[in-house]
This record gives C-alpha cells, sequence and structure tokens, in this order.
C-alpha cells in the first residue's frame, strides 16, 4: 500500500516517548515491590528491539518508575545505557508532574508528539492527565499481573480472557491505544502519527 507508506513518511514525527519501567520495558506482569531486591530484571517481549528502533530514529525515551532505586536499578539493568532514567517524583502518580519532569529531564520543549507507554494504571492516568497520548499494554502490566512462567501455564482461552478484561478497564481510563506488549508497539506508534496528521490531539 504505497499511499499508506507516504502517509507515514509525511506524518508528524514523534517528540519523545515516555516507558514505565515495571510492567512495561521490564518486569512482565508488573511482580516488583519496594520490598522485593531481585525482581524479574529480563526486557518484556519486544522491548529491545522497539528501543533500539527509536534510538535509530532519533526519538528520545526516558522510563519513569514509583519503585525506590534499590528496586529500579537491578530492573534496569539489562537496558541500553542511552534510555534516561527518571529519578521518582515526589508527588505521587496520577498527578502530571512525572511525566512532565520526565520530559525536562530530556530537554524536550513541547508536549505535541509525546507519547506514554506503561501497563500500570496510575502512570497512565498520570499521562493523560499531562497532555500526552497514551498507549496501555494489556498482558505485561499490573491488570493481569502475572509472572512469566504464569501467563504462560494458562490455557488460551484464559490468557483471552485476562487480556480482555485489562483492555476495557484500560479503555475504561481513557487511553488512545491498548496492545497486548510492546513487540505490537511500532505499528501502534504509526497509527498515533496518522491521528496527528488528521489534526487529532491528546
Amino acid at each position: 500500500m504505497p499511499h499508506a507508506e507516504i502517509a507515514v513518511a509525511t506524518a508528524p514525527s514523534l517528540t519523545a516517548v515516555l516507558f514505565g519501567l515495571s510492567g512495561c520495558l521490564v518486569d512482565f506482569g508488573s511482580q516488583a515491590r519496594g520490598d522485593s531486591p531481585s525482581p524479574d530484571a529480563q526486557a518484556t517481549p519486544g522491548a529491545l528491539k522497539v528501543l533500539r528502533s527509536l534510538k535509530e530514529q532519533g526519538v528520545p525515551c526516558a522510563w519513569l518508575d514509583e519503585l525506590p532505586p534499590a528496586v529500579t536499578t537491578p530492573l534496569s539493568a539489562g537496558l541500553p545505557g542511552w534510555l534516561k532514567a527518571t529519578s521518582p517524583s515526589s508527588i505521587r502518580w496520577p498527578a502530571p508532574h512525572a511525566c512532565w519532569q520526565a520530559l525536562m529531564e530530556l530537554n524536550i520543549q513541547r508536549l505535541e508528539g509525546c507519547v506514554l507507554v506503561s501497563g500500570e494504571p496510575r502512570l497512565l492516568q498520570s499521562g493523560l492527565n499531562a497532555g500526552l497520548w497514551t498507549i496501555g499494554l494489556a498482558s505485561c502490566g499490573s491488570l493481569c499481573g502475572l509472572a512469566p512462567e504464569q501467563w504462560q501455564a494458562l490455557t488460551e482461552q484464559q490468557r483471552e480472557h485476562k487480556r480482555g478484561k485489562a483492555t476495557v478497564a484500560l479503555y475504561g481510563l481513557g487511553v488512545h491505544s491498548v496492545i497486548d506488549h510492546l513487540g505490537e508497539l511500532g505499528t501502534c506508534l504509526a497509527d498515533i502519527r496518522l491521528r496527528q496528521l488528521k489534526g487529532e490531539k491528546p
């Protein structure tokens, strides 16, 4: 479909992409807690690939989380060194300040074209309050809340049911798009660029 490719090529570029850390980039199922010293630091499906793609496009990226540094430091150890880490805001989610702070630390000058990706409803609400495009993750965030081995142990029907409930809850928040995991993010970001081209605002 050459027409669609031309449309994406001329669509506005992304200004910045913010990610939740736990339940998004790492820690499938959002298992980490403030008192868990060794959470699952494995990257979630598609995370490293999408980060590499955004770096190649020159899109600034950062992650944010409410967990203390004692948890986030080992959690983020396997992520690329160029990815900006945002120190926890003293103001708790869902206030918008955490997202604004992350954008300021990236030296972003405008909200237009800024996107937040997370599986955590409170962080997504923070992004909505901040005026960002928001993308919710259905299967790897806290709404499903299952570690990878627990998720894999479910039948396809059970996974569909949990994924469906999480999707409804995320759309209920008002997020702009919902995907299963970060492996589907590239298509979703292209869709947001086209929505911007049509004059849609978050």
